[in-house]
């Protein structure tokens, strides 16, 4: 196949792959010659880049029992040479087509040799190309310190996939990974390298974000051990993201007969993460059904609420950040633009806080405003 065959075939095949915020809504970029498939992420100093998502290759020793790429899968697989995908991601910028580049691969002959391989295309890129842009390294399974800390020189972001939340688990989706030394480990050595070396030493001065992600569902696991190891991760490694995807059954793996796990999960599962990472909350005070999950019907913060502000509602003119972040409909800036409005006047209207940005319809029934329970508006619909 010719070289843009090849790119569609793999930067396709990528985007099974959640790297930055955004990645999951792909679409192809209309400005492309025959639709090579581009995604708008949101980096982590909050702004938009068009990213090029691709594997270095597709074809790959291991067996995963859920993924399309397993070794037993009979599918059409492709690979670059680390010069021929540098020189490729070159020219694709300079016709302004992207702005970033997402880069993963099937692991061949180990994951060292696949990873010395990601390390030697983000050389060629940043030193003998000189190229600027944003790069998402993956670090493959069974990399070592060596490889993990020359990945970090190199990009604005390193991820490893941990896929299951613990040892116990991981069997049921990938039989021949090592959960702890192959996966938790580089992980960890994220943060340790971050305390223990110089940030002058990485390419911009400072240390790469860090991000993982997991299959939800695939292997039968609750929502609490996955809540139980991304807390650990957040709070302990300086992990800056997890992603949770839903798991989908996919033709000719043994896995295509399990059930497809519903939406739904997966967005309880990011908002629980939120409010852990973001707002304050620990995983202990979170609420679960019998079987551990996070309830399906109202979200996380909803669900905390009802238990804890209902009949114990928040006085919002005296109310410190901490505890105005466990307001639904309260999020960071809204909480902090509170605080400075109350400088000025006493906030007795609910008008007051729709014009800040706070979701009124969610946080009137959990408030207090100057001693009075603020008017909640009444709706044919359940809020979810």
């Amino acid at each position: 196949m010719d070289d843009l065959q090849k790119l569609k075939l793999l930067s396709s095949a990528s985007l099974l792959e959640a790297g930055e915020d955004g990645c999951r809504r792909a679409a192809a970029n209309p400005d492309a010659d025959k639709g090579i498939v581009v995604t708008d992420a949101r980096l982590p100093n909050g702004k938009v880049t068009r990213l090029l998502k691709s594997l270095l290759s597709s074809y790959c020793d291991n067996n995963c029992l859920y993924c399309p790429f397993r070794s037993a899968r009979d599918f059409r697989r492709a690979a670059w040479q680390p010069e021929e995908f540098a020189q490729m991601v070159m020219h694709l910028t300079d016709a302004g087509l992207i702005q970033g580049v997402f880069l993963s691969s099937g692991v061949t002959n180990g994951g060292v040799f696949t990873q010395d391989r990601l390390i030697a295309t983000a050389e060629i890129l940043r030193h003998k190309l000189n190229y600027r842009g944003y790069l998402h390294l993956k670090i493959m399974p069974g990399a070592d310190f060596e490889q993990v800390a020359a990945s970090m020189r190199l990009a604005d972001r390193v991820s490893i996939n941990l896929e299951a939340p613990n040892a116990q688990r991981l069997p049921a989706l990938a039989p021949q990974k090592r959960f702890d030394e192959q996966l938790l480990t580089p992980l960890k050595w994220v943060d340790a390298i971050r305390h223990q070396q110089a940030p002058t030493r990485a390419w911009k001065g400072h240390w790469p974000s860090s991000s993982t992600q997991f299959v939800v569902g695939g292997a039968d696991e609750s929502d609490l051990e996955l809540l139980d190891i991304t807390q650990e991760l957040h709070q302990l490694y300086g992990l800056r993201r997890a992603y949770y995807s839903a798991f989908k059954p996919l033709s000719d793996t043994p896995l295509e007969g399990h059930s497809p796990v519903p939406l739904k999960r997966e967005l309880r599962l990011y908002q629980a993460d939120y409010l852990i990472r973001d707002y304050g909350f620990s995983r202990e005070e979170l609420v679960f059904d019998k079987q551990e999950n996070l309830p399906l019907e109202h979200d996380p913060k909803e669900c905390w609420a009802r238990q804890h502000l209902s009949d114990c509602p928040v006085e919002i003119n005296h109310a410190g950040l901490e505890t105005l972040l466990r307001i639904p409909g309260i999020g960071p800036k809204s909480a902090r633009t509170i605080l400075k409005a109350r400088q000025w006047h006493t906030l007795r209207d609910i008008s007051c806080l729709a014009r800040i940005g706070v979701n009124t319809r969610r946080a009137a029934a959990y408030i207090l405003m100057d001693g009075s329970r603020a008017p909640q508006q009444l709706s044919l619909f359940t809020i979810k």
